[in-house]
């Protein structure tokens, strides 16, 4: 069985070949590792494999491992599902937020973002196939929530995330993540200034990369197997 090293250069070879083949630079994709549900034992091979950005979902699993390892300034990026009452945790403990879709939520972090660290960098989550089973706002509703955004000084405005429908189909994921690309191009063309496209897990990395992700999160394919919460 491969070691969480050797997956991990599997993978990096792995992205930079799809890559290559969509004429992308291969140093322009960031691998976020999906930590969650990993012990710090399995995070800290990552590390010794090069890696230094995790994603968490669950607060409750990220709060101890972070703290565990706060002396190797790792990069932490919150990836679950936002609820008001984790919110000052995470503005505290993450650099990075991925799913944020509500305004009430985007305030409570603003307010709460420990006043010594840096903008807390946020990635709006879009649903663009109408799932209910996904959080996220529409596409028509993204324009408005940009504009709010601009008066919280705190959070750091990156780009965009979204999750295509659970299916090995490449074409409808390539439909979904071009049309992510698509809008945050026109947000930048109002004057925004977006350089995130946070798509793209195992599943479906492949098709994330060729419609121009710039962060792919990947956990079974370094970590192996989710653990049993």
């Amino acid at each position: 069985m491969a070691t969480i090293e050797e997956r991990l250069s599997q993978l990096r070879g792995q992205i930079s070949s799809i890559a290559r083949s969509c004429d992308r630079d291969p140093s322009r994709i960031q691998l976020l590792a999906v930590s969650k549900t990993s012990p710090v034992e399995d995070i800290l091979a990552a590390v010794a494999g090069g890696q230094q950005a995790f994603g968490e979902n669950y607060l409750q699993d990220a709060l101890p491992k972070i703290h565990a390892l706060q002396h190797l300034g790792l990069e932490w990026h919150f990836i679950g599902r936002i609820q008001s009452n984790k919110t000052r945790d995470i503005a505290g403990h993450f650099s990075w937020v991925h799913a944020l879709h509500d305004f009430k939520h985007a305030r409570r972090l603003n307010e709460q973002r420990p006043a010594d660290l840096p903008a807390l960098n946020i990635c709006i989550q879009l649903n663009l196939t109408g799932e209910r089973s996904k959080g996220g706002i529409g596409a028509d509703e993204l324009p408005d929530l940009l504009e709010k955004l601009q008066d919280l000084p705190h959070l750091e405005l990156r780009g965009l995330m979204t999750m295509p429908p659970a299916s090995a189909d490449e074409k409808l994921q390539r439909q979904v993540f071009g049309q992510l690309r698509r809008l945050l191009q026109q947000m930048n063309d109002r004057g925004h200034r977006l350089d995130t496209l946070s798509m793209g897990m195992s599943g479906d990395m492949q098709a994330a990369i060729c419609e121009g992700a710039t962060m792919v999160r990947i956990g079974t394919a370094i970590f192996g197997p989710r653990k049993n919460k």
